[in-house]
């Protein structure tokens, strides 16, 4: 009901009043043990509040998947049962369970800034399997104790290897305990101790860039997706063998765009413009060498065209790896300029690159921006269902008109009054439309790292009468 009624308002309408509400929501939630939902509330009061004060950071998109979160929570506390229930309801810290003796590889170190003033760097190593964990070291400090913390000793064991040198040894892990996303935890019972690492040619490294790229996006998707459960395993990161095409200009900055050796053109992007952050200065150099071959690791950027920020690299004179965040590339690293360029492609490409389903996504976001009245004096929308079911999206079109109708919907008593607004019904269908969009993104980005196929070949199919109408009825039952 709480965040009901911030749909009803809009983020204008949304005073103290409904935010009081979202908070003891918050707190209700909380003492019932139900922290998925009480986290999921007061994000919506964060981003409200940063929205009402004209936060640059504040994005609408942000916005609807923190109301949806919610919502849908809270729905499903009330319908779900077993195990289902038990992710509704959430956890209100993050258990570790034992694993007992880990041989582990790193491979990189990231540095990790939040909006929130939080600083630290999180280091990333493989297991002898294939499993990826992390070891981080995050608090308040911001940039500049990101920068610190990567020279200073990892808080694993016995070890004295700093966050640097872990991401390019190796560890002996005993008595390790694990979280469900892959965090190694530092209790009284682990020990460690440095052990030899390897190269990213040798095993078991090496098996990471033999995955396809569409398989390990669709991996990628499973932990990204705006929706995901906050208890699931996986990793978004991307393990690829590319060659440098150049730098690409957007309408957000530049990118520097590589051919994978699937023949996906992957445009690559920073993972933090912060100057005191070797990101964009590594991004830069890079693009001015073009032809060059690379191994890289970067997180998926969901998208309707292959994109990833980047984050490590393979040395360009063969010899080692680098930490884009944190080591800084000189021009005398990299190889001789005159290689062969490739022409780079001016839009991105993609199935989905010219889907209508903005049009839908427009009006749940303009839902949270301006309220229910706006979105109901909207009026005849048949032009833009006709627009989406052109693009075979029939059950996007149904869905935009079910919302349309929903919120211009006011019954009257025997006096002509109008009587109290059905918010329940109206988020309702607001949750399902903001739910199928972020179904059909999902498979949009998908379908876009799948390999380039040679010769004339079908469209990919987008989800819609069969997954897509499945979605809209998930999130209505």
């Amino acid at each position: 009901s709480a965040g009901a009624a911030v749909l009803e308002a809009g983020i204008d309408g949304a005073g103290a009043v409904t935010q009081s509400a979202l908070l003891r929501a918050a707190h209700t939630a909380r003492i019932r043990h139900l922290p998925r939902a009480a986290g999921a509330a007061l994000s919506v009061v964060t981003l409200l509040r940063a929205a009402r004060a004209g936060d640059p950071s504040y994005r609408t998109a942000d916005f609807v998947t923190a109301l949806a979160e919610l919502l849908g929570t809270a729905h499903r506390v009330g319908t779900a049962s077993g195990a289902e229930l038990d992710a509704a309801r959430g956890r209100a810290r993050r258990p570790y369970s034992p694993d007992g003796s880990l041989r582990l590889y790193g491979l990189f170190t990231e540095p990790v800034v939040t909006d929130s003033g939080h600083g630290g760097v999180r280091t990333w190593v493989a297991g002898t399997d294939g499993r990826l964990f992390t070891v981080g070291d995050v608090a308040p400090g911001g940039v500049g104790r990101a920068v610190g913390v990567a020279d200073r000793a990892v808080r694993l064991g016995d070890t004295a290897l700093t966050h640097r040198e872990v991401g390019r040894a190796g560890l002996a892990v005993s008595g390790a305990t694990v979280s469900p996303d892959g965090r190694l935890g530092a209790g009284k019972g682990v020990k460690a101790v440095t052990a030899r690492g390897a190269a990213w040619t040798e095993l078991p490294l090496a098996a990471l860039w033999e995955t396809p790229p569409s398989e390990q996006a669709a991996r990628a998707l499973r932990s990204t997706s705006r929706y995901a459960d906050p208890d699931g395993g996986g990793s978004d990161l991307l393990f690829l063998d590319v060659e440098l095409i150049g730098a690409v200009r957007e309408s957000a900055g530049t990118c520097l765009l590589a051919l994978s050796d699937s023949g996906i053109a992957v445009r690559l992007t920073v993972a933090d413009d912060d100057p005191a952050l070797a990101h964009r200065d590594n991004l830069m150099l890079l693009a001015a060498a073009p032809g060059t071959r690379l191994r890289i690791i970067g997180r998926l950027v969901p998208a309707p065209h292959p994109r990833l920020t980047l984050l490590a690299c393979a040395h360009p004179t063969g010899g080692g790896t680098i930490d884009l965040g944190l080591d800084r590339l000189r021009r005398a690293d990299l190889p001789d300029p005159a290689a062969p360029v490739h022409p780079a492609p001016p839009q991105p490409g993609g199935p989905g690159a010219h889907s209508p389903l903005y049009l839908l996504e427009r009006r749940v976001e303009q839902t949270v921006s301006a309220g229910r009245a706006a979105l109901g004096m909207l009026g005849d929308v048949t032009a833009e269902t006709r627009r989406i079911r052109r693009a075979g999206l029939p059950t996007a079109a149904g869905l935009l008109t079910a919302l349309c109708t929903s919120a211009a919907q006011r019954e009257r008593d025997l006096f002509g009054r109008l009587l109290p607004a059905d918010t329940d019904s109206f988020a309702t269908h607001w949750l399902t439309a903001a739910l199928y969009t972020a179904a059909v993104a999902d498979s949009l980005c998908a379908a876009a790292w799948e390999p380039v196929r040679e010769g004339p070949a079908a469209e990919p199919s987008v989800p819609d009468r069969g997954s897509g109408r499945a979605v809209a009825q998930t999130a209505q039952h």
